[in-house]
């Protein structure tokens, strides 16, 4: 598993978080982002910028991706926030199959234009996620 996917639907507030902690998590993988309906060029939101610093991330390169279909190729593993983007994912590219799940136990809730809150939940929830794939996948070599 060196090449991993981050997703979410606009790629400014959950994947970029997920990828910054799983690429701290596993320097020595490739990971990135992208979305489902990504806003792309735009940089991470405001709060998941500054929840990433607080944790001691960097978010401030990041600019919005759409996924497409070599990075759907390109990874051997594919990370979503909820059960339906795997739907969607698998869906748009079938080639993505086998290789798509759900970050968490239980969808991550988008926090988009939601208050602080709501993004300390979502970070917490990835967080969790994190730590349990970096597990897994440092069990598997």
């Amino acid at each position: 598993m060196q090449q991993i996917l981050t997703l979410c639907v606009g790629n400014i507030c959950r994947s970029p978080l997920a990828q910054v902690l799983l690429a701290r998590e596993l320097p020595d993988r490739t990971v990135w982002s992208a979305g489902l309906g990504a806003l792309v060029g735009h940089p991470a939101d405001p709060i998941s910028k500054a929840l990433a610093l607080e944790n001691g991330l960097d978010l401030s390169g990041h600019r919005a991706q759409q996924v497409n279909s070599l990075m759907c190729q390109r990874a051997d593993l594919i990370l979503v926030m909820e059960q339906h983007h795997r739907f969607q994912l698998e869906r748009r590219y079938p080639l993505a199959r086998g290789k798509v799940f759900c970050l968490a136990d239980d969808d991550i809730a988008d926090p988009f234009r939601q208050p602080r809150e709501a993004f300390e939940a979502a970070y917490f929830d990835i967080a969790r996620g994190v730590a349990d794939w970096a597990e897994r996948i440092r069990q598997l070599g």
